[in-house]
């Protein structure tokens, strides 16, 4: 195999990987607890994107006595702090890829 060749097939992979990432990206993964009092959705790539809460979640005994803007309110404290710990956690996972790979960009990995 020569160069030309060489160079070749790592542009096809590099395409695939790329291809693979916007399709992670673009994927809606749910998981759920308490019998779906809690649902939460991540793409394909573990990053995640939202929260919902069942009134069942914040108090068992009387749903009712929850109302739809306590469940937003905590919703979105969930999700700022879950996007926040999401975006320092890839943060230091970049640092630590960077320091291995002395700053070359290796598709895939960050």
């Amino acid at each position: 195999m020569n160069f030309a060749n060489m160079m070749q097939q790592a542009q096809k992979m590099q395409k695939k990987l790329q291809d693979a990432q916007a399709d992670l990206s673009a994927m809606d993964i749910a998981g759920e607890a308490g019998n779906g009092a809690v649902k939460v959705i991540c793409n394909g790539q573990g990053k995640f994107k939202s929260i919902k809460l069942a009134p069942e979640a914040i108090n068992p005994e009387n749903p009712s006595s929850v109302d739809q803007d306590t469940l937003e309110m905590l919703e979105e404290l969930i999700a700022q702090a879950m996007n926040q710990a999401t975006a320092v956690a890839a943060e230091k996972s970049e640092a630590a890829m960077k320091s291995i790979t002395g700053g070359i960009k290796i598709p895939g990995l960050f």
